[in-house]
């Protein structure tokens, strides 16, 4: 189907942008009746020339009624647009939203992309919201961060109008956190969570779903600062959230994130057990690709338990489902996690191998800037004990650009450990005890 012209576009929004009152007019006009009979005896004349003048805004009420008097779609009086026009839009809309839910996130981009006139024609800017939202989660997904945070900052000028509630413009501040936390804009991304949970809180319709996803989301933040205390009491206000919705859904999302915040304190027979209490809800839902996420996240820890045997097998799986559902980036992760057990074990062939395999797969995908960076530093440890300084070199200073852009301290001083440990082997002890210090500073700051 071809692509509509920018003068087509233009002509529908024209056409859309008629005011209630001129559609009112005109259609009392064809129907040959005066102002006065219009009203009949229920309204005066000059009410109905006030609403055709656009003085006055009718209630719901009154539009059924001069639309039963006109013999029109209410609809169509309303919004320029029939029942039956809005019903077939918002059965392509569903139909997109369906393929979001199943995450077949690249048909449901192509989705969005066929009904975008068609929504934009109706004028309803509810219906602008659900498809801007839920396309620009899709691309998302896909990596494509920016051009949802162009679809999102759309739908955020939309849902200030009046005719919105609180809790929809909770919901398009979250998505807009979730995508600005992908870009590591952290602080960014916290103040639009905490922005969110305000509105979230403050509506009278139901928002305990939505709170839980926010402060899932917003520990993530805090977790990526090293702020664990922080980190730890949004998880357990999540869980008590996603519980008392029994949410079996919600509940695996934040048992895996309360996985990593224990992982990062160093309790990691309690990761592991909220790994597996994630993992057995995914399975009870049949959702495979969190299960290669959290299974990975099993299989990391079983090493740092001192199982690597069992990382190795568990890692491995995980890989295998991200590749049967095209998420290249996940299984990137995957890999280069295997990259890093394989190091450390001593097999720096297969660690180097696997590093590589791991980056080629990320590309430069600005929502993996912490893989990129890791699998880098593998990359450098395994051709800096193999004797490859140079390469090694080039290496870390690729990890430090794509750290450099996630704003993190402990990022920052495991690089520069990494580097003073390769100013060490070239015996420049001078550096290597400033790259060392650095790093104990940094750490310093961070909140444990």
């Amino acid at each position: 189907m071809a692509a509509e012209t920018p003068n087509k576009q233009r002509f529908i929004a024209t056409q859309v942008g008629l005011r209630l009152g001129e559609r009112l007019r005109q259609l009392r006009v064809s129907a040959g009746l005066t102002q006065t009979e219009l009203a009949g005896d229920r309204f005066s004349k000059e009410y109905v020339s006030q609403i055709e003048r656009g003085k006055t805004r009718p209630t719901r009420e009154t539009i059924e009624w001069l639309a039963g008097r006109l013999g029109v779609d209410t609809g169509f009086l309303a919004n320029g647009v029939s029942a039956d026009e809005r019903g077939r839009v918002e059965a392509a809309l569903a139909r997109a939203e369906a393929l979001l839910e199943g995450r077949r996130n690249v048909e449901a981009v192509e989705e969005f992309n066929k009904i975008r006139v068609s929504v934009t024609a109706t004028g309803l800017p509810e219906l602008a919201v659900r498809a801007l939202s839920g396309e620009a989660t899709a691309r998302m997904r896909e990596g494509q961060v920016r051009e949802a945070i162009e679809l999102l900052a759309h739908a955020r000028s939309l849902v200030e109008r009046p005719e919105f509630s609180d809790l929809e413009r909770a919901d398009v501040l979250f998505r807009l956190g979730m995508a600005r936390y992908k870009l590591s804009s952290i602080q960014t991304a916290i103040n639009l969570f905490d922005e969110a949970l305000k509105l979230a809180e403050r509506s009278p319709l139901p928002s305990d779903q939505l709170r839980s996803n926010i402060l899932a989301w917003r520990s993530r933040c805090y977790r990526r600062r090293r702020d664990l205390e922080a980190a730890r009491e949004d998880v357990e206000r999540a869980l008590e959230l996603a519980e008392g919705l029994n949410d079996r859904e919600a509940m695996a999302h934040v048992f895996f994130q309360a996985s990593l915040v224990a992982d990062r304190e160093g309790h990691w027979v309690l990761s592991r057990s909220y790994a597996e209490r994630a993992r057995a809800l995914y399975e009870e839902l049949s959702d495979r690709q969190n299960l290669g996420r959290v299974m990975g996240n099993i299989g990391y820890i079983n090493f740092l338990l001192g199982h690597p045997d069992e990382a190795i097998s568990f890692l491995k799986d995980a890989f295998r489902i991200h590749l049967d559902f095209g998420d290249y980036g996940a299984a990137a992760h995957a890999v280069s996690s295997l990259a890093q057990v394989h190091l450390r074990t001593g097999d720096l062939d297969t660690a180097e191998k696997q590093a590589r395999q791991a980056l080629e797969m990320l590309g430069d995908r600005v929502d993996f800037l912490d893989e990129i960076g890791s699998a880098q530093l593998v990359l450098g440890r395994a051709m800096l004990e193999q004797g490859r300084l140079d390469e090694a070199e080039a290496a870390f200073t690729a990890a430090e650009q794509a750290y450099d852009q996630l704003s993190s301290a402990s990022h920052k001083a495991t690089i520069w450990v990494a580097q003073g440990d390769l100013a060490t082997r070239r015996e420049d002890h001078t550096r290597a005890a400033r790259l060392y210090r650095n790093a104990a500073e940094a750490l310093q700051d961070v909140r444990f």
